[in-house]
């Protein structure tokens, strides 16, 4: 039950970049940590799952690091100008220090026991410094830290362009064409200075990363050009040296030394990791094929594994004889998301454009990515001036069994490549197959794609709208021939309206009625006869948005112009039921209510307007859900209904509203954020409730159960699936037989034991001994533990509330029906 007096607010739900800085491993490999917007997730790199999300900034988390002084700790720095002091193993917030200044990387060492090292902005938004901080020491959870020292200015706001060396005895900074070294001892700053670009052969000499040898005076910088460059002797301005070592075509995005500093490792745009071993030229090694581009390289404290943040929101766990282990991936976040936001019928995931010609399945629960799925099917090649095959439209079809995909190429206007796609999923192998492939099914671009699903439709229906101003209708007809069995997808009937351009099209929720409307005017048609049945058309300029009402809404049209008006059709009357003045981006109806959703542009910000088609007065209405522009938006079913008592949060009830801004940051509406739903206990809680009911669960589990019962909410016992259990299950000798080493302390489970093994006095004839068959059904019964709580219950009620009189003795075939009896599971009683 959610509380009225919480205000529904907007909150991120997941979908952060991970790669946004470098990972940081654990001291024992087991954990790394990534920056995932305001949080810090820690994931197993063994088992690639979310461990903890440490939450607890207010903004963006510019840096991670391991405290020095104690590996079980974790060091943040954010935006909201604060450093955090974290304990990882449970996920517990120890101390803050308010800086009060916007912190933009954070460095520890080992040598500099009371202090850390941050990037902060100088006066001017362009100009940073590098200046180290003194954490104080104090009892309190919340410390001012204000005593700053300075050690470089004019660097880069970037943590790839700092880096400390020889055990901290010195630091390197590099921007633009200059790299800056200050020695902590000397104090002094010493500067090197590359050619400029104004030389053409030089024209690409800029830095972009350095990294330095842990144990030697060795730094490694990173340039424009590719080139990797080795300086040496950088205490003397005029005896330095450097050599270069070169096999990146393009930037070198970053590089790291290994914990012994024998071998540098390297990448960039090309998807390969470089590892250049005792920092020479012949002696390299590659991990090719990554993926995407290589933007951070992270090294575990112990040598044993690297890391690899990709452009494409994924980090790559890498074992030291260069082969991949593990592989994190986010939310892949392209460059255009043209098929919009769409949900999966059978995962519940979220579907949008992935990586380059593919579509993505992510689970917003788990805010993980499911599978990719490769739609065009060709080789990517990285190049700027190459025109590329785009996926620009998809659908699902027939409760998720048939998938859609729409990819085009236009190099010039004239020349049009456009090819459309029919994927059915396969059961067997659990993913879509490809089924039908259908050259140029349009002579121009495709503008909307729908399915016809309706409940009762017999045969699967698909129809595309084009510029080229018709509209075709698609069937699955039987394909087979004598060598086998199939079916596939055949154009049945094209239609257009006065040559104008086809825009949107979507059919009524019982697939009686399809909508498609051509500029400014919408069509009705018959989906039995493809008839024209009426136009509708108000002269307030293009369709942009089309849909048809739902349940007791559905004689109901709702279209949304580029003029900014929001028009109602009725369409048993066939007129215009109300109009109102809003400049729709995104609308979006409930597939389990009459509500509608419509997202508004405004110049402080987005609005959103929640309603039904049946009245023009909202039920919802928030005000600058976003300051920039709302591009998508779709409803979730949830699988637990929500009970909000509100009139103004009944919307959410039954699903909930996720939208993408053009920033491609990922929101949704909550009156409590995920952070605070998914805490470290209540995550641990799930997890032991999903464990399989074996017979150390009905000893141990069912102490824990009645604790956790006493504590949990109500919220939280409708996330938790509650598993069946099993009867008959012999549990004392599976005890017996299961090794020491993961058995619980004997104090605790002995006194379980030996109430299990103990027989009811109360419940037998003192004066009858039971014969042979008896014995063994009393072994039975005695083995559940579900029989011996059902029996002690009874006689708890037979000596407090019915008292001495009903005692009497038991017949042999009276006691075989209460033992028949006792073993009836009687548990369903308690989800009641």
């Amino acid at each position: 039950m959610v509380e009225e007096e919480k205000n529904l607010r907007v909150v991120r739900c997941g979908g952060s970049e991970l790669n946004f800085r470098r990972a940081v491993f654990s001291a024992d490999s087991k954990y790394i940590f990534c920056v995932s917007g305001d949080f810090i997730k820690v994931y197993s790199t063994a088992t690639e799952e979310c461990v903890h999300i440490l939450q607890g900034h207010r903004q963006l988390v510019t840096g991670i690091q391991l405290n020095p002084n104690n590996h079980l700790q974790l060091y943040s720095c954010s935006f909201d100008g604060t450093i955090k002091l974290w304990d990882y193993i449970d996920g517990i917030l120890i101390k803050t220090f308010i800086v009060g200044r916007k912190l933009h990387a954070l460095f520890t060492l080992a040598c500099a026991e009371d202090s850390v090292f941050v990037i902060i902005n100088k006066e001017k938004p362009d100009i940073f410094q590098l200046v180290s901080l003194k954490l104080p020491r104090s009892s309190s959870q919340e410390i001012e830290a204000k005593e700053l020292s300075f050690v470089l200015d004019y660097i880069n706001q970037s943590p790839k362009c700092i880096a400390f060396g020889n055990e901290g005895q010195y630091v390197a900074a590099v921007r633009d064409f200059y790299l800056s070294v200050y020695f902590f001892k000397k104090k002094t700053t010493s500067r090197f200075t590359l050619s400029s670009s104004r030389n053409k052969k030089h024209a690409k000499n800029n830095f972009t990363c350095v990294a330095c040898h842990p144990k030697e005076d060795c730094i490694a910088t990173g340039h424009k050009d590719g080139k990797i460059r080795l300086w040496r002797n950088f205490d003397d301005e005029k005896k330095y040296t450097y050599t270069c070592l070169h096999w990146h075509h393009d930037l070198v995005m970053d590089l790291a030394f290994s914990v012994t500093g024998s071998s540098l490792l390297s990448g960039g745009r090309e998807s390969v990791l470089v590892e250049w071993r005792e920092a020479t030229e012949k002696n390299k090694e590659f991990l090719p094929r990554l993926g995407a581009a290589i933007v951070h390289i992270s090294v575990s404290p112990a040598g044993d594994l690297f890391c690899t943040s990709h452009s494409d929101n994924k980090i790559i766990i890498i074992h030291r004889n260069l082969e991949a282990s593990a592989v994190i991936q986010g939310l892949v976040k392209d460059s255009n998301i043209f098929t919009g936001l769409m949900i999966d019928p059978r995962t519940k995931a979220l579907v949008l454009n992935g990586k380059p010609g593919h579509l993505q399945f992510y689970s917003l629960q788990s805010d993980k990515q499911l599978y990719n799925l490769d739609i065009i099917q060709q080789e990517y090649i990285n190049d700027y001036g190459l025109i590329q095959i785009e996926l620009t439209k998809a659908a699902f079809g027939c409760y998720g069994s048939w998938l859609a995909t729409v990819e085009q190429r236009q190099e010039k206007e004239t020349e049009l490549e456009l090819q459309m796609k029919l994927w059915m999923y396969n059961k067997k192998t659990q993913g879509f197959v490809l089924n039908t492939k259908i050259n140029m099914p349009h002579e121009d671009h495709i503008t909307d794609l729908c399915f016809c699903n309706a409940e009762k439709s017999e045969n699967p229906t698909l129809v595309t709208a084009s510029r080229d101003g018709h509209f075709k209708v698609w069937i699955l007809t039987d394909d087979s021939d004598i060598y086998r069995k199939a079916v596939g997808w055949t154009c049945d009937f094209v239609g257009s309206y006065h040559k104008y351009q086809a825009t949107n099209c979507c059919f009524s929720e019982d697939g009686s009625l399809l909508a498609v409307s051509f500029e400014e005017i919408v069509t009705i048609w018959d989906s039995e006869t493809w008839e024209l049945k009426c136009t509708f058309c108000q002269r307030a300029g293009k369709i942009r948005h089309l849909c048809f009402g739902r349940l007791t809404c559905s004689k109901y049209l709702l279209g949304a112009t580029e003029n900014g008006i929001l028009c109602c059709w009725n369409l048993l009357s066939c007129a215009l039921e109300w109009s109102a003045k809003l400049s729709v981006r995104v609308m979006e109806p409930d597939p389990n209510s009459e509500n509608v959703a419509a997202v508004s542009q405004s110049p402080v910000g987005s609005d959103l307007f929640v309603f039904k088609p049946s009245e023009p007065r909202p039920l919802y209405i928030q005000k600058n859900i976003s300051r920039e522009e709302v591009q998508w938006g779709v409803f979730v079913p949830r699988d637990v209904p929500e009970s909000f008592t509100s009139e103004a949060y009944q919307w959410l009830n039954r699903s909930q509203f996720y939208f993408l801004t053009k920033s491609q940051s990922l929101l949704t509406f909550s009156t409590t954020s995920p952070e605070e739903k998914l805490t470290p206990t209540s995550k641990q809680l799930l997890a032991e409730e999903s464990l399989p009911t074996t017979p150390f669960y009905f000893i141990l589990g069912k102490h824990r159960q009645q604790q956790q019962d006493e504590k949990l909410n109500k919220a939280l016992e409708n996330e938790l699936v509650q598993l069946p259990l099993t009867e008959n299950i012999p549990a004392i000798s599976e005890l017996l037989q299961t090794p020491a080493h993961v058995l619980p302390s004997a104090s605790f489970l002995c006194s379980m034991f030996v109430n299990s093994l103990l027989l009811s006095t109360k419940t037998e004839s003192a004066e009858e001994v039971p014969d042979d068959a008896d014995m063994e059904e009393e072994k039975e019964s005695d083995d559940s533990d579900e029989e011996n709580n059902f029996t002690e219950e009874v006689q708890d009620t037979n000596t407090t509330d019915l008292g001495e009189d009903i005692i009497h003795q038991l017949s042999k075939s009276e006691e075989k029906e209460l033992r028949k009896l006792r073993k009836v599971d009687y548990s369903w009683i308690a989800a009641l």
